[in-house]
């Protein structure tokens, strides 16, 4: 039971502190002037307003609550280090002993910062103490006991931002005078162009004193495709190392630091460099041939691309022709043919010829020029046909044909149809999922694609390369292939740009034109046969790519040297992906390697600590949270004994703790303190009236009739 006097004014307060004031005065005159009776009218006054005031006897029953502490323990990677765990749970076995000896308090136990694939970089501590407050009163709150090496990142600056008011205390693993180094990246690009290099800064910091002094320390450098970089340097000093971009692209840099005797960890004596490698404008020529309905899709295709240069040349008329234009009029520029296909054909990255025919406006030294380009020089081609590769002035029938992938027989076949991918498409990245398109091993006899119709398409016999895309009769109608050290495509229909006007509901003439055109010119994203590799942690992805109906296992070399194999599986039946994830020990730089239909397949990644901003800082300090903790009362303690006596102590010397009701100072050497909020539930209230009615009345008249009699004496 709990008692209190409230009181429930009769009338409104000003007015009765009004009369209360006047009486006090009329009081005041009588006591001055002696009169007789004067305390009997006093008592009367006062029992007239006592009355008017209305004081209630209150009659509480409440049900006490208990305190709340909460303990945060962290589980960041750096709590995993230098023994770190087994003093963790000591200090939380020794918690449990104390807090068993204290009445009416309730422990809630919480883990932080535990590495997860959705927690943010950091040991944020804090966000994890606001989620477990959620459900808990912040007037029952007793104080927040951290246990961590005091590596905080989200400590707040202000104590009013906690949300409640009790103590912080942090009880630190680790020890004093930690020593560790670690390798700081001051600046790394994000991108670079392939085939230049950009620079890496980077420096050795150092925590606590070493052993081996202030002695040079090597810095080796590894990248892809150069043997390894021994780099001498001096605590502190910003060193410049070169990033090579040898391909577009994840390219990886690692640096590794020798450890010396005494360090806390070696884990952050490695630091991976991740840069994308893009190359500069690819440049396109693009000759169409005669005017046609289509004859801007290509060219709008290519301009809205901001990554591509083009060069566009349209050949209005033959020069055989003659009907009397002036010669003035004939064209606006005149085609060099030879500046383009002989002095600055190796300058493109892809030729397109669309709707051409060969009626002598190039020489055929320079179709001779356009195959070397392909096959000894990486080049890539294009050839947009319809009628014009069947008849007469084909460009099948130039020195061109010897890259060319199929042969025309001479027949149109004009007829609607809907274009399909084959089974080799549906594997192959230039076709695969494109959107409306049907799988083959999902497609029945009735099934069609949801794009629309095409009407022209020129009879091919496929004499190389890969059919990715079949239309009228079944036949070839989108045709890859691989020549000497480039790349051809034969597209065997002039009717895309019914797609990109939306006839018959359209297609995905953007989709499958932009992947061919990147596919031609070696976008590492497009390969039909590649090897990737991803690591998350120490955890390795090795994926494989291909349109073969096997592959064999992945030789993965590792950071150490040693060698093993991977055997991979495929996700799906005839999917054209094989997949196995393995786990590997050492952090660093891994590289896998396979056969593939084109030569040696290879990827890299690198495993190891996922969070770097946790690992940048790993030695125990009470510097990150005395700022909190002095704002809220509360106290750091080192748990870790140190001296000459540390042998002979217990594993860790955890403070006494004590229940204080209204201290501000809650921390001391050897013991913290947690606040007793007295908190309570009223379960029921009773309400005695103490000075009304018949009471108030009968106290009032006996006072006047007293003063009365006083007066009359």
């Amino acid at each position: 039971m709990n008692w209190s006097i409230d009181f429930a004014p009769l009338l409104p307060e000003p007015i009765l502190w009004l009369l209360t004031a006047i009486a006090v005065a009329l009081m005041a005159v009588l006591f001055i002037k002696r009169s007789r009776g004067a305390w009997l009218r006093a008592a009367a006054l006062a029992a007239m307003l006592a009355a008017l005031f209305n004081p209630t006897l209150r009659e509480e029953e409440r049900e006490n609550l208990a305190n709340v502490a909460i303990v945060v323990l962290d589980e960041s990677t750096s709590q995993q280090l230098a023994g770190r765990p087994e003093q963790t749970a000591a200090i939380k076995a020794d918690l449990e002993a104390k807090f068993a000896k204290i009445p009416n308090l309730q422990i809630k136990w919480v883990s932080g910062a535990k590495p997860s694939d959705t927690s943010p970089a950091g040991t944020n501590l804090f966000a994890d103490l606001n989620a477990a407050l959620t459900d808990t009163a912040p007037d029952r709150i007793a104080g927040v006991i951290f246990v961590s090496d005091g590596q905080i990142h989200d400590v707040p600056k202000s104590a009013q931002s906690l949300g409640f008011d009790a103590p912080v205390h942090t009880l630190l693993t680790g020890a004093k005078g930690e020593f560790d180094r670690r390798i700081e990246i001051i600046e790394a690009p994000k991108y670079g162009l392939v085939g230049e290099d950009r620079t890496i800064q980077l420096a050795v910091r150092e925590t606590g004193t070493s052993s081996a002094g202030s002695n040079p320390v090597t810095l080796k450098v590894r990248r892809e495709g150069r043997p390894d970089e021994i780099v001498r340097t001096e605590i502190g000093r910003t060193n410049k190392i070169a990033m090579p971009f040898p391909h577009t692209g994840t390219n990886i840099v690692e640096v590794d630091l020798d450890p010396v005797p005494g360090e806390l960890t070696p884990a952050n004596n490695r630091v991976v460099i991740a840069a994308e490698g893009v190359r500069e404008n690819l440049r396109v020529l693009l000759v169409s041939g005669e005017p046609h309905a289509g004859e801007r899709t290509w060219r709008n295709l290519l301009k809205s691309d901001a990554a591509v240069d083009l060069v566009h040349f349209t050949i209005l008329r033959p020069p055989e022709k003659q009907d009397g234009t002036p010669i003035n009029q004939l064209s606006l520029i005149a085609f060099p043919t030879r500046e383009l296909f002989s002095e600055k054909i190796k300058e493109f990255d892809l030729i397109i010829f669309d709707r051409y025919e060969h009626k002598g406006i190039l020489q055929l030294l320079y179709y001779d020029n356009i195959a070397r380009y392909v096959e000894q020089h990486g080049g890539a081609l294009l050839i947009a046909a319809g009628d014009d590769y069947a008849g007469n002035f084909s460009i099948h029938k130039t020195p061109l044909a010897s890259v060319l992938p199929a042969t025309p027989t001479g027949r149109v076949i004009e007829t609607p149809f809907k274009a399909k991918i084959t089974a080799e498409g549906a594997k192959h990245p230039v076709t695969m999922g494109l959107p409306g398109s049907i799988s083959p091993q999902l497609a029945d006899a009735n099934s069609e694609p949801t794009w629309g119709r095409w009407f022209r398409q020129a009879e091919v016999r496929a004499d190389r390369g890969r059919v990715v895309m079949s239309g009228a009769e079944d036949q070839p109608l989108l045709i890859l292939d691989r020549k000497g050290k480039g790349r051809v495509a034969l597209l065997s229909s002039d009717h895309a740009w019914l797609w990109a006007r939306g006839f018959d509901g359209g297609g995905p003439h953007t989709d499958l034109l932009r992947r061919l055109s990147h596919w031609l010119m070696k976008e590492p994203d497009l390969e039909e046969e590649r090897l990737f590799a991803t690591a998350k942690g120490l955890k390795l992805t090795l994926e494989r790519r291909s349109l073969e109906q096997t592959v064999g296992p992945v030789t993965l070399l590792g950071p150490g040297g040693d060698t093993s194999e991977v055997k991979l599986e495929p996700t799906a039946p005839d999917s054209g992906i094989w997949r196995a994830t393995v786990d590997v020990k050492i952090p660093g730089l891994y590289k896998a390697e396979m056969a593939g239909p084109q030569g040696t397949l290879s990827a890299v990644a690198s495993a190891g600590i996922e969070d770097p901003r946790e690992m940048s800082e790993v030695t125990a300090t009470d510097a990150v949270m005395k700022p909190i903790a002095d704002l809220t009362g509360g106290g750091v303690f080192w748990t870790k004994p140190t001296g000459l006596l540390a042998a002979a102590a217990p594993a860790v010397d955890v403070p006494r703790i004590s229940m204080m009701s209204n201290a501000k100072v809650m921390a001391g050497s050897g013991w913290l303190g947690l606040k007793d909020r007295e908190a309570f539930l009223t379960r029921g209230v009773k309400l005695t009236p103490m000075f009304t009615g018949l009471a108030a009345l009968s106290a009032l008249l006996a006072f006047i009739a007293l003063a009365w009699w006083r007066e009359g004496r």
